[in-house]
């Protein structure tokens, strides 16, 4: 776990943070791969539903529709200056920042009979900027298109459990720009890794997934940020079991050992289970 030590901003805003939001150098993600990068077009139906106003803080009240993603039903309260928005979808939330462009974290509640019924879904890769999020806000079709980065789910696509749901999850809100090659291999096994655990799970397993900044790469004429690095973190609330999942956005990319849950905290600083006492 080399490099670890390094610290890096969660959220490498220009205003001024309320707090300190530092992510380890190494983390990994949970999104579904996405390996396709062609535009596609068409919205597919999305909640109808009003985007909150911008805040300096998000805290559970954001989330008030959806509060089932989170463990406890408590959404972690990010204190980050500038445009966020927490969007609710059928089966996953997304704390979205109007700055980078991406999500802040994207949110699921995942079992083994939700993970049976995606496996009956088709897929549909019909990616689309996300209506709900002013134009000054979000990513475009434009932004990913000739970049040489694919367009990763945080909440994966395989994760869905109807046509709907799978729709959904094709929104730009819900993507980051990730290389193609780590997208399609190591994340792909972290990813697919989650699942057996979860088919093997009591219950409801909880599932926070992030980006990490650690630079100011950014693609497209709206300037969608490039994370350095992503997190995926898994809660078992049967066993009361957490862990972090971790990996760069890198084409040469390994799959590393998880991190603790006390571990991943002392890197990110920010609490993303509140009011859970993780064993």
């Amino acid at each position: 776990m080399a490099n670890l030590n390094k610290r890096f901003f969660l959220l490498s805003f220009p205003s001024r943070f309320t707090a300190a939001l530092v992510a380890a150098a190494l983390l990994g993600a949970c999104g579904n791969v996405d390996r396709h990068t062609r535009s596609t077009r068409g919205n597919p139906p999305v909640p109808t539903e009003k985007a909150p106003t911008p805040a300096a803080e998000a805290s559970t009240q954001d989330f008030a529709r959806c509060p089932q993603f989170f463990a406890g039903g408590r959404a972690p309260a990010v204190a980050i200056g500038g445009q966020l928005r927490a969007l609710c979808f059928d089966n996953f939330a997304v704390l979205h920042s109007g700055e980078t462009r991406t999500p802040v974290y994207v949110a699921e509640r995942l079992n083994r009979d939700l993970l049976l019924r995606a496996k009956n879904v088709e897929r549909q890769d019909r990616f689309f900027a996300d209506a709900r999020l002013p134009s000054a806000e979000r990513a475009s079709l434009d932004d990913y298109r000739g970049s040489g980065f694919a367009r990763g789910h945080m909440a994966p696509a395989a994760d869905m459990p109807t046509a709907r749901a799978m729709a959904q999850s094709f929104s730009l809100a819900n993507m980051v720009p990730q290389d193609p090659r780590q997208n399609s291999g190591p994340w792909a096994k972290v990813e697919e890794d989650t699942r057996k655990y979860v088919m093997r799970a009591q219950g409801d397993v909880h599932v926070i997934t992030g980006p990490v900044f650690a630079d100011q790469r950014a693609i497209g004429p709206n300037g969608v940020r490039v994370p350095s690095h992503l997190f995926k973190l898994v809660y078992d609330p049967a066993t009361g079991r957490a862990w972090a999942h971790w990996q760069q956005n890198r084409p040469d990319a390994k799959v590393n050992t998880p991190l603790s849950y006390a571990a991943f905290q002392q890197w990110l600083h920010l609490d993303l289970l509140p009011g859970v006492n993780v064993h």
